[in-house]
């Protein structure tokens, strides 16, 4: 796609209350909380090197090296337009010299190694997969957007063995996933991650969780935990105190720490 093309088919849209722009598709998939919300669950320390995996045009890993001075960060895209944009927001956002952008797919190792990522190289892996079953649920017509949100059966554990591969020995991954299908999460880090801690995200109150954030140790032998709660509104459906200091304010929440 030539630049023009691009920038005429894509928005510039302020996240984080301002303090991140991104350019995005027009149509197909649009940032939302979910890539604010991985950011903020995430950890980090200056001089480690993160990667998010499935970045598109790189919210999650942008926002986070937004907040964590001194990170470094490599966002991983299949789709060579959106690790484009990847590129490009880094560069919007005056954070090139840190986070950089590769197109690969994040389920193959080999083709990992071969984007010039290396097995045990990395602190931290981020990642937001597609979760939607196109056996179970009406899948978008446009590719792009059926491309970010809808995963084959076995997506999930292939994601997670990539992160195992790019990890040194207790590093830390961390990934959002619907809350009804927890389970699958625990399964697909039971070969290779220990001390798991989950946060569940309710809409309000009063509803059961509709995502988790769970972040867990490679090669960690530690039973799991749950910890406190997010509700993103309260009960007369405002946006809470807590979820506001995330999603515009910038600040990370529990499982961020370490």
């Amino acid at each position: 796609m030539m630049i023009a093309d691009q920038e005429r088919d894509t928005s510039v849209d302020a996240v984080l209350g301002g303090r991140l722009r991104l350019r995005q598709p027009l149509k197909g998939h649009r940032v939302g909380h979910d890539a604010i919300l991985l950011a903020a669950a995430t950890g980090g320390r200056a001089g480690e090197h993160a990667v998010e995996l499935g970045a598109g045009v790189g919210a999650a890993g942008l926002a986070l090296a937004a907040r964590v001075e001194g990170l470094k960060v490599t966002l991983v895209e299949i789709d060579p337009t959106l690790a484009a944009l990847a590129t490009g927001n880094a560069r919007l956002n005056a954070l090139d010299a840190r986070v950089t952008a590769v197109c690969a797919d994040v389920g193959s190792t080999s083709a990992l190694a071969a984007a010039g990522l290396a097995a045990g190289g990395f602190d931290r892996v981020l990642m937001n997969p597609p979760f939607r079953d196109p056996a179970r649920q009406n899948v978008s017509p446009d590719p792009r957007r059926r491309l970010a949100h809808v995963g084959a059966p076995d997506l999930l554990r292939r994601w997670v063995a990539s992160a195992a591969w790019l990890l040194r020995p207790g590093g830390i991954l961390t990934l959002i996933w619907p809350a009804d299908r927890r389970d699958e999460v625990r399964e697909a880090l039971a070969p290779d991650f220990g001390a798991i801690t989950v946060l569940p995200v309710h809409p309000r109150p009063d509803k059961p969780a509709i995502r988790v954030l769970v972040r867990a140790v490679r090669g960690a032998v530690a039973a799991p935990v749950d910890v406190a709660r997010l509700d993103l509104n309260d009960l007369q459906g405002r946006p809470s105190a807590a979820a506001e200091a995330v999603l515009r304010g910038g600040e990370p929440l529990s499982l961020a720490e370490g």
